[in-house]
């Protein structure tokens, strides 16, 4: 018989996110000592100390509580997708739905995206994170996240990818740059500049690959993992850079314009997709949401062959889509 209920496993779950009991407690929204306790039966009944507490300082997990959370989390998000499968005759769509985008795309797409998501599934509460590659794939094989969203580079074979969009990547150049009126710039014709490095991953090999495969070296003058450092150094005449993802204006936080052209070299697009573990069971609401990216992409003509760029165009991004489209029985396109 267990003696242990969904109720700890969801205390025990909060307060290692959010590595603090009080803190915990304010997220659920009730007290402290309720939370204390459930994570107290919870190492009687497993015999193991889950947490080390930490005098003003928080707590932070054991070896034992690693473990316990990876299950824990994997047993309430079945718990919960066991209540939406029973629910599946109503036509309501409700429920939690934990996602992560990918730091440099997150801006570009996702308030659109969820906006118009929660206009049309308002009983869907998401919980969006942002972070690197690494972090994605980190948090979708701990549990942490459901889906991601993401570029299909470096991925580990339990990690499968839906498309979304494939972007061909672009030079951005500062505007007195001496090529800054061709149609399109070669590789080569940027040896001598100053390469400024969108230094996360994949990006970076993914960028670095590019003069490589062309027997190139750039000079690497500047790097950086945040986008709008790469275009605001661009703006500022600091070099040069290579990106995929562009946001809807040609100028940086500070006011300066930048100008984005098609490299002429033959190089890889980038590959958007929405992710998932393999050995996970969708739940209603995943497979609602990867049918609504699915539609959102095609709305805004974001998942042809080869976009120009990973821009939002000139359209309004509210609207429906249809929704027997996003039924539970429908299969998610390849």
């Amino acid at each position: 018989m267990l003696r242990y209920s969904l109720r700890q496993l969801e205390y025990f779950v909060a307060t290692a996110e959010y590595s603090s009991v009080a803190d915990a407690a304010r997220h659920l929204n009730v007290s402290q000592p309720s939370v204390s306790k459930s994570i107290t039966k919870l190492e009687d009944q497993f015999s193991s100390q889950l947490f080390i507490r930490h005098h003003a300082r928080g707590v932070s997990l054991t070896p034992a509580g690693e473990r316990l959370l990876v299950d824990a989390r994997g047993l309430l998000r079945y718990a919960n997708g066991l209540q939406q499968n029973v629910q599946e005759s109503s036509d309501i769509i409700g429920g939690t739905l934990e996602i992560a985008c990918f730091v440099a795309v997150a801006p570009v797409f996702m308030p659109a995206i969820l906006a118009d998501f929660s206009e049309q599934f308002p009983g869907v509460d998401i919980k969006l994170y942002e972070g690197n590659q690494e972090e994605m794939i980190a948090g979708l094989s701990n549990g942490q996240f459901e889906l991601a969203i993401m570029y299909d580079s470096a991925l580990p074979p339990d990690v499968v990818t839906t498309k979304l969009a494939s972007f061909e990547p672009y030079v951005l150049l500062p505007t007195g740059h001496r090529l800054a009126k061709q149609k399109s710039v070669s590789l080569a014709s940027l040896q001598d500049d100053k390469f400024i490095l969108l230094d996360v991953p994949p990006s970076r090999e993914y960028f670095m690959n590019m003069f490589r495969q062309n027997g190139l070296d750039p000079h690497v003058a500047f790097s950086s993992p945040s986008m709008e450092m790469v275009r605001g150094l661009v703006g500022r005449n600091r070099g040069y850079s290579l990106l995929v993802t562009r946001p809807y204006y040609d100028q940086t936080y500070d006011g300066q314009s930048v100008i984005p052209l098609p490299i002429s070299d033959n190089v890889a697009d980038g590959i958007l997709g929405i992710a998932q573990l393999s050995q996970i069971r969708p739940t209603r609401v995943m497979k609602v949401f990867l049918e609504f990216c699915l539609d959102w992409f095609a709305k805004h003509h974001l998942n042809t062959d080869s976009c120009k760029a990973a821009r939002i165009p000139d359209t309004a991004l509210s609207g429906t889509v249809d929704t027997e489209a996003l039924l539970p029985s429908s299969k998610p396109r390849k």
